[in-house]
């Protein structure tokens, strides 16, 4: 018999709907009255006394579906997990009949009584049965056969990343067990507004567009405004606008917001992310460490109840405290020389003798930056506070105070990654002016990733900042690092992909 094609069984499901509804079945109606879900009733389900979940009404999508004479059986799986049905055809006359109209990927609503099975598994038996959505396509789902030799062989999976990406909600229907990563996700996100504002630090909202991007060395996105008739930029980081927030009298502010950067996409990079900034007055690095551990630390007990995580192949501990690195120390660590007073000349040599690839035209401040990230970078495993950076990398950092030529700023990395960033905010004006008209400077010389020169940022400066402590996290590289993702993709519910062709 010739295999129906894709077109053809779409058709057939169109049809199956066509027949229900000229037999008087709403295929969509609006609502169902579910009492339980799945996990209850597999969770709470008492041989000894079975009468709590005697009159039921769970809901679901048909998985599994399997049509007999007499008696049949389906699985419905709702967010959590699949429940089997048993229906019965004196007990549903008038629904079995059509039974041979539904298919994998309908959802349905049963109203009846849990029990166990005779082969052991608990079960809902079907008194009702409430078509809810009839399906019109094919849902990719794998099949399972055993091989003479008894091993279980899986085929047909939707399993292609790109796709999975691409069609997420199929990808959430047929590989179920990924929603934990993001309800792992949600955990995160809403156990740091809940240690924050038990802190009595304030949850602010800041300008997505903003006519001067700023606070991060990035490509931004432009876009027009057509009214005003002038060009705007989605942020790349919140940060000038939240210190202004602390110029004009508030002591702590933190935003979880979407930042836009256009730049490359890898594993650990999408065009648009979510950050954690904070900044709280009268406070510096030192204490914003201490901060960041804490904060950490107690994410991953939350998540996976321990403070080790695994990732990759790696075993992470989270167990305060954090190991604490100057950044040359590292670089003579790794490179096996001391580069600190060295020309841009001899760390070009450098590079090359490490095999960096350097952009035509590098500043200092991006040859450093592109050797750290080859030679140091990778070793860094166990969660390292990288400290102390030259003045060069750290545009908007207080200089430090026993050492000249370097800032108070620190870098968490985990796994080889970049995880966290924060200052000693720079309150001086004259400082910060300088700093940032030699940035535009680097600018103006090419590297169009050095920030912009905000003026009115320098006024809000001048107004005055009291000392002030701040720090940036990358919420999809925490939400990968606590749930064992390797790919940043894999965190982010709809990621950015080429369109398709």
């Amino acid at each position: 018999m010739q295999e129906i094609s894709k077109n053809d069984q779409e058709l057939r499901r169109i049809e199956e709907l066509n027949l229900l509804e000229e037999a008087g079945m709403n295929a969509f109606p609006y609502s169902f009255d579910k009492t339980h879900s799945n996990r209850q009733i597999l969770q709470n389900f008492s041989d000894e006394d079975p009468t709590p979940l005697s009159e039921i009404a769970v809901a679901g999508r048909i998985m599994s579906l399997r049509r007999m004479g007499k008696a049949s059986f389906c699985h419905i799986q709702d967010e959590d997990e699949r429940l089997q049905i048993y229906f019965k055809r004196d007990e549903i006359p008038d629904f079995y009949e059509y039974l041979k109209l539904l298919d994998i990927g309908d959802i349905i609503g049963v109203n009846g009584y849990a029990f166990r099975t005779k082969m052991g598994e608990i079960s809902v038996f079907a008194k009702k049965v409430t078509l809810l959505t009839k399906s019109t396509k094919i849902l990719p789902i794998a099949k399972e056969i055993v091989d003479e030799e008894g091993n279980k062989v899986v085929f047909d999976e939707f399993a292609d990343k790109e796709l999975r990406y691409r069609k997420r909600y199929i990808d959430l229907i047929v590989n179920p067990e990924i929603k934990e990563v993001f309800k792992k996700r949600a955990i995160i996100i809403n156990e740091i507004r809940n240690i924050f504002n038990e802190k009595g630090w304030l949850e602010v909202e800041t300008p997505v567009l903003q006519p001067i991007y700023g606070g991060a060395s990035a490509r931004p996105f432009i876009t027009h405004h057509n009214a005003l008739d002038f060009d705007l930029y989605l942020r790349i980081a919140d940060e000038l606008y939240l210190k202004r927030l602390i110029v004009g009298g508030f002591e702590a502010v933190y935003e979880i917001s979407k930042n836009f950067r256009n730049e490359g996409m890898d594993r650990m990079h999408n065009p648009e992310f979510t950050s954690l900034e904070l900044y709280v007055a009268y406070k510096d690095y030192n204490w914003m460490m201490e901060t960041t551990e804490n904060l950490i630390s107690a994410l991953c007990q939350k998540v996976n109840n321990s403070l080790k995580a695994k990732f990759g192949d790696y075993e992470i501990d989270f167990t305060t405290p954090f190991r604490r690195a100057k950044m040359f120390d590292l670089f003579e660590q790794y490179l096996g020389e001391n580069i600190r007073n060295y020309s841009d000349e001899e760390l070009k040599k450098v590079c090359k003798k490490n095999q960096v690839e350097l952009p035509q035209n590098a500043s200092r401040m991006k040859i450093l930056d592109e050797l750290f990230d080859a030679a140091v970078q990778p070793h860094l495993i166990q969660p390292t506070f990288v400290i102390d950076y030259p003045l060069e990398m750290s545009p908007l950092a207080k200089s430090h105070r026993t050492e000249p030529g370097l800032v108070e700023r620190f870098e968490m990395f985990v796994a080889g990654f970049e995880l966290t960033n924060a200052f000693s905010e720079l309150n001086d004006p004259r400082d910060q002016r300088q700093r940032l008209e030699e940035q535009a400077k680097i600018r103006a010389a090419g590297d169009d990733e050095a920030m912009t020169l905000d003026e009115d940022f320098l006024n809000a400066i001048e107004i005055g900042m009291p000392p002030t402590a701040g720090l940036g996290i990358g919420i999809d590289r925490l939400v990968m690092l606590l749930t064992n993702q390797k790919s940043i993709r894999d965190v982010i519910i709809f990621p950015l992909l080429r369109p398709e062709k």
